[in-house]
């Protein structure tokens, strides 16, 4: 038995051993070009995707640890590599050298540990509680989504505790939903409802490209401790490199799959898209790519997919069921980013700004709003209840304006003097406060007394 333990403690010694690297490869910076640095040497040694240290002077002044810049390779030109830093460019300069990573510049070890913390897109810890536990299993922040034909159909209706999409847009497990909103339409308080009230065992939530001063405020206010200790969030604001900004969306991913692995139901949100597909844009121009559509470059259409498809049903009983916000230029619903993603994602949520403006929150556009489940997803008893009310709304919608302006009269049609009946008890059901909670059953009931079954 002793010599059996020997002989396994060795054979773990030797193969701790043969991970140990006793050759380091090395490059030198040879230009800094706006955000990229171009580093020769070795080029057969470096790969795309792959990590570069630059080691620069101490930056605490003498007698302290050279410090060093972690890179991406994202590019080659020749016989020079370019890269991407993580972090500050201070203190680089031509000749600084350059050590070549043996590793994909992402990768993480998430384990349930993480629940209730806050990451940067590094996986790092940024919460302030300490260090974080790390799982046993590698998740690349870039893996590929799950084969189409080895997924599980999406599950049952999901809860999200919003009377307006539980009934109109009803939502099932591992369907992925856009928001689409332009600034300031109530999209974060909106966001924050469902990471507190979806019926769902884990949520993990990407921040990226928001504004600092929003992060505690979202985590604090809008989250909340119970809603905290059921999260993941991950940070990269808007001040950070665009590799981090870009980062935190794959790292969101990673973790929600690592819990869906797990067997978990999972939220994933992240907030927003659009800023990931802005700093990928940065990227892909910084590498020499040409720009389409408003300065779009291709590799940003290409990657849109790659991370939205890792959401959704697993091969196993977990599913990632993902709501994605979508924030739109000038309130253009049709601009490249937002019509791209509609294409991709399994439905639409709509918010616009006269809604807004009329002071009813959240601001969803029920009839220019879309879930790809529906009717399939709405319980058959309820459908009747369901259509009725959206021929109401859209009734209302086709003589809102000859309402307001007082050109209709009363009696002209049953169906408006009805629609003009219901209006009021409709816009009451449509809004919700933000610390309130309607379950999908609750919600059906309400809508039925409203406008009745038939």
């Amino acid at each position: 038995m002793v010599q059996e333990r020997g002989s396994g403690r060795l054979a773990a010694a030797l193969a701790a051993l043969s991970t140990v690297e006793t050759l380091e490869t090395f490059g030198r910076v040879t230009a800094i070009r706006g955000l990229l640095v171009e580093v020769a040497g070795p080029v057969a040694a470096m790969r795309l995707g792959g990590r570069i240290d630059i080691v620069v002077e101490a930056r605490g002044g003498p007698g302290e640890a050279p410090a060093t810049v972690p890179c991406e390779v994202i590019g080659f030109a020749g016989d020079r590599a370019l890269a991407m830093p993580f972090g500050s460019l201070e203190g680089v300069r031509r000749g600084c050298p350059a050590l070549v990573r043996d590793e994909a510049a992402g990768a993480i070890r998430p384990s349930a540990a993480w629940l209730g913390r806050t990451v940067d897109a590094l996986g790092r810890p940024i919460d302030g509680l300490g260090p974080l536990a790390q799982g046993p299993a590698i998740y690349p922040l870039r893996a590929d989504p799950p084969p189409a034909h080895g997924r599980r159909r999406v599950g049952p209706p999901l809860d999200l505790g919003v009377r307006c999409i539980n009934t109109f847009l009803t939502m099932c497990r591992g369907q992925r939903m856009g928001i689409f909103a332009g600034s300031g339409v109530g999209k974060s308080v909106l966001l924050s409802m469902l990471a507190r009230y979806t019926a769902a065992d884990v949520a993990v939530i990407g921040l990226v490209g928001e504004r600092g001063r929003e992060v505690q405020e979202f985590l604090q206010d809008d989250l909340g401790a119970a809603g905290l200790a059921r999260s993941v969030v991950v940070v990269a604001t808007s001040d950070e490199p665009v590799l981090m900004r870009r980062n935190a969306a794959y790292v969101t991913l990673a973790v929600a799959e690592y819990f869906r692995d797990q067997g978990a139901q999972v939220l994933c949100m992240i907030d927003s898209i659009t800023r990931f597909a802005m700093a990928q844009r940065d990227i892909g121009l910084a590498g020499g790519e040409p720009p389409t559509a408003k300065g779009y470059t291709p590799t940003v259409f290409s990657e849109l997919p790659r991370l939205l498809e890792r959401a959704g049903p697993g091969t196993g009983e977990g599913a990632i069921s993902g709501l994605f916000t979508v924030l739109v230029e000038g309130d253009d619903h049709n601009e490249p980013v937002a019509d791209a993603v509609r294409g991709i994602l399994d439905g639409h949520i709509v918010m616009e700004r006269r809604i807004a403006e009329q002071g009813r929150y959240p601001a969803i556009n029920v009839l220019r709003s879309v879930s790809r489940t529906m009717p399939r997803a709405c319980d058959p008893t309820h459908l009747p209840t369901v259509r009725r009310a959206r021929k109401v709304l859209a009734t209302y919608a086709d003589m809102e304006e000859l309402i307001r302006l007082g050109a209709y009269r009363a009696g002209s049609s049953p169906e408006v003097d009805e629609a003009v009946a219901l209006m009021p008890d409709l816009t009451a059901f449509l809004g919700q406060g933000k610390e309130e909670a309607t379950s999908i059953g609750e919600c059906y009931a309400r809508l039925a007394a409203i406008v009745g079954g038939g």
